[in-house]
């Protein structure tokens, strides 16, 4: 398990020296389902990087609802903050089972300060999610249609998560109607009216919470111009 940390691009170009000294104070653990890594409003003692399986971060409105905001699979950066003084201000939590690199936050701090190639490579994947959240906050605006949304999710899905299967491309995941929801942060019943549109125009095929992308382009095309 050791050899995964090599292949993580978030440690591309580390010093050798550095991939020693996050074996050594790392640990790598099996997760569960449902296993809550980081708290809201709490200080996340280690940095977690996601090696298998996936995990989401999600943050609670001010009815208590869910609303995801990203959704992660292998050689992610999961932690929000790093610097040990700041509480976090969402929550992770483990999607699908899977394996986790750990290290504790001041460990990870002094071998930043070491080796500038990781301190690079932290902030590059950082800039990412603030990228990926301004995307997110534009399809938020009120006149885009809900449908269009979760389009433009699940397209996405489909390109991080998707697998080649014979009508198209199947996110590889088990998404219920309630995930949905979480992901467009309103009710299920809405949710499950625009899943219904999407397969009536013939975008989507979803059977047993699996989800089938049946023409990427098309998908596309909708949730940019609706049509």
């Amino acid at each position: 398990m050791k050899d995964q940390l090599r292949r993580l691009e978030i440690f591309a170009g580390i010093a050798p020296e550095t991939m020693e000294g996050l074996k050594q104070a790392g640990r790598f653990s099996d997760v569960p389902k449902g296993a809550v890594l980081i708290r809201a409003r709490e200080e996340a003692p280690c940095v977690f990087f996601q090696l298998s399986g996936k995990s989401i971060v999600y943050n609670l409105t001010h009815s208590g609802q869910r609303k995801i905001l990203f959704i992660f699979g292998s050689g992610a950066l999961l932690n929000e903050r790093i610097l040990n003084h700041h509480t976090s201000g969402v929550f992770c939590e483990v999607y699908e089972s899977g394996s986790i690199f750990r290290i504790p936050v001041t460990e990870f701090i002094a071998l930043m300060e070491k080796d500038f190639v990781l301190t690079t490579n932290i902030l590059e994947a950082q800039e990412k999610k603030l990228w990926r959240l301004s995307h997110q906050l534009k399809n938020t605006a009120g006149g885009i249609y809900l449908e269009k949304k979760l389009a433009s999710k699940l397209w996405k899905l489909a390109r991080d998560f998707g697998i080649p299967v014979e009508k198209g491309i199947e996110i590889d995941m088990n998404l219920s109607v309630t995930f949905l929801a979480d992901m467009l942060g309103v009710p299920r019943e809405t949710t499950s009216r625009a899943c219904g549109m999407l397969v009536e125009y013939g975008l989507i095929k979803a059977e047993k919470k699996r989800i089938t992308i049946l023409d990427s382009e098309k998908m596309s095309a909708f949730y940019k111009n609706g049509n």
